[in-house]
């Protein structure tokens, strides 16, 4: 078991009217030109930092919030989040996946036991959650239409996997899996064991899923897709699992642990792991070789690279990416959901860490 190697803190300034965004983060992606991208478990847009001290990398500003509803037909509009858990970056495009989850009321303090009681017995779809799409990301911005800076006759579309009344393709061609098909259909909530995306990682083409949820026997999941386009703004999933399956699926043994969060370096796969439940911890970074190149239905046993610390009741790691560090080594980058209180600056600022890779 490695324990963690922390190189190096960097301070993300936020702006704007949403001082709670920073105590919100669940996903991240650090852009080839600089840029650090940033999903939110509220709401509905995406942030932008770009690294502002280039001596000392360690303080990103300029933030900028990207609406994702002028890019994208969000079924909710503006009335529900996405619930953004993963965020990456493949040929000129962002993508990015909301949780696909149902999610149950939770008890408050000052609710009688009898409210409690029918808050714990009330279970929520929202359709905003079930997004899995890739907006045209060039130079820095966003575009719901462009033209490809390789090949100008060519067009990039924002798109989204066509979505269907109980959710979307992805989540229809899961109904019937022997597997997944039962924790779907009986509309078990994340932080119950229920189905769950919390990781998002892109190869050309291929889009690689981790599940928080469901772990079965303590093996987490892995989906792979490749989706093509049926019109400019949707998006189909192709057949590529066993007996023409439109999905792979891998079982990975995180020592019981679900996946928060996926990267990719080279041919291997970087795994955030950590509770399924409602718990606070152990978390920990696995690396699986050759992790994007595996058989349908197959087992693997990655290895643990470090250890995350984590609180009681605070830093709930929810989001990496890979940088290079102050001292040039490969090193993560990792975002906190429920930050703690040290890590506060000022009014809209935090601090996050980074550990060597």
């Amino acid at each position: 078991m490695g324990k963690s190697s922390l190189l190096n803190q960097v301070k993300l300034q936020f702006t704007g009217e949403n001082p709670e965004l920073r105590e919100d983060l669940s996903a991240v992606h650090s852009s080839t030109d600089g840029y650090l991208w940033l999903g939110c478990d509220e709401g509905i847009n995406i942030e932008r930092l770009k690294l502002i001290n280039l001596e000392t990398k360690d303080t990103f500003g300029e933030h900028k919030s990207f609406n994702v509803q002028n890019y994208l037909d969000l079924p909710d509009g503006n009335q529900t989040e996405i619930d953004i858990e993963g965020l990456a970056e493949s040929d000129d495009y962002l993508w990015l996946v909301g949780s696909h989850s149902q999610k149950r009321k939770s008890v408050k303090p000052e609710k009688s036991d009898a409210e409690n009681s029918q808050r714990l017995a009330t279970i929520e779809a929202e359709s905003n959650r079930y997004l899995l799409a890739r907006i045209p990301l060039i130079n820095g911005e966003l575009h719901k239409n462009h033209a490809s800076p390789s090949d100008p006759k060519q067009p990039l579309s924002a798109a989204i996997l066509e979505l269907t009344r109980e959710g979307n393709l992805l989540t229809e061609a899961l109904a019937d899996d022997s597997h997944l098909g039962p924790f779907i259909k009986a509309d078990i909530p994340s932080k119950d064991n229920g189905f769950d995306i919390e990781g998002l990682a892109v190869k050309n083409n291929r889009i690689f899923l981790g599940l928080r949820g469901p772990v079965l026997r303590g093996w987490a999941i892995i989906l792979e897709l490749e989706v093509k386009n049926t019109a400019p703004s949707l998006l189909k999933l192709k057949r590529i699992g066993d007996k023409e399956r439109r999905y792979k699926k891998l079982f990975v043994n995180l020592q019981g642990l679900g996946i928060r969060e996926v990267s990719i370096e080279g041919d291997d796969l970087i795994i955030l792991a950590g509770p399924t439940m409602d718990l606070d911890g152990p978390v920990k970074i696995f690396r699986l070789e050759n992790g994007t190149n595996f058989e349908d239905e197959s087992f693997s046993h990655p290895t643990v690279v470090m250890d995350i610390p984590y609180g009681d009741g605070f830093d709930h790691a929810e989001g990496i990416t890979q940088l290079t560090s102050l001292s040039g080594k490969p090193a993560l980058l990792v975002v906190y959901d429920s930050p703690d209180r040290k890590r506060l600056v000022g009014t809209q600022d935090i601090l996050v860490d980074v550990f060597e890779l």
